[in-house]
């Protein structure tokens, strides 16, 4: 059986200074495409632990964690990656959780109980990181994706912006729904439903699209396949096109 992961799972892994990935999943896209799940982490200059689109949680893994510093700030980037979130509040009651736009008032997250202490989407709100900024990417239907641009290392941070399996990894019978949804490796995009949703909000989106595109990083981290490890300002500026125009 194909494995969609990469291995070793839910373990930090150095990617640059104060950035790591931690791997995990499998779970499944449009509840048919099995696909990995990619959480990132964050050192602050203050010295305090960052945890961005928490995949599960084990004991291991925030105990390497907080080998480095404190975890004080769990994010929900957008309204589809806060489902492990409640289980690092429980362990962690004293980290703040910064959410996506609208993300408190969906039922789904009302009905879990879930505490979102700040809404995403402004800089200058008390309490966020300096060292982080964000660029809201709005839809229609109230989907909102932040992403954060880790000025230091040059390090853009998404979720489902992209989407880059690689072929081999999937199942074979899979592999025609992942091509039509335009999200195979090397020219992984959103996915086709994601797209439209975004593209509804018209010329604002495509400003913060091109927002994205303009600070050219040095590598772009995101949730699912393969990420952006080198040319990835070029790589980006493919990915994004459908938006940018």
């Amino acid at each position: 059986m194909a494995d969609v992961t990469y291995p070793p799972l839910d373990v930090l892994k150095p990617v640059a200074d104060d950035i790591w990935i931690v791997d995990s999943g499998p779970m499944k896209a449009m509840g048919l495409i099995p696909i990995p799940v990619r959480t990132t982490v964050v050192r602050l200059q203050s010295g305090e632990m960052m945890v961005h689109s928490p995949s599960r949680f084990t004991v291991d893994l925030r105990r390497q964690i907080e080998e480095i510093g404190p975890i004080r700030h769990l994010v929900a980037p957008n309204i589809a990656h806060w489902t492990f979130l409640k289980d690092w509040q429980q362990q962690l009651p004293d980290a703040v959780t910064w959410a996506a736009p609208g993300l408190r008032k969906r039922g789904q997250v009302r009905k879990a109980g879930l505490r979102l202490d700040h809404d995403l989407g402004n800089d200058l709100s008390p309490g966020w990181p300096s060292d982080l900024e964000q660029i809201a990417v709005h839809g229609a239907a109230g989907f909102c994706e932040v992403a954060l641009h880790h000025r230091r290392s040059r390090t853009l941070i998404l979720v489902d912006l992209v989407l880059n399996l690689e072929r081999h990894k999937l199942p074979l019978l899979v592999r025609p729904f992942a091509a039509a949804a335009g999200i195979l490796a090397p020219h992984g995009h959103a996915p086709a439903y994601l797209r439209a949703v975004v593209k509804l909000a018209g010329q604002p989106a495509r400003e913060e699209g091109r927002r994205l595109v303009a600070i050219r990083p040095d590598r772009v981290i995101f949730a699912h396949g393969r990420w952006f490890d080198h040319d990835a300002a070029s790589s980006l500026e493919r990915s994004l096109r459908w938006l940018t125009g």
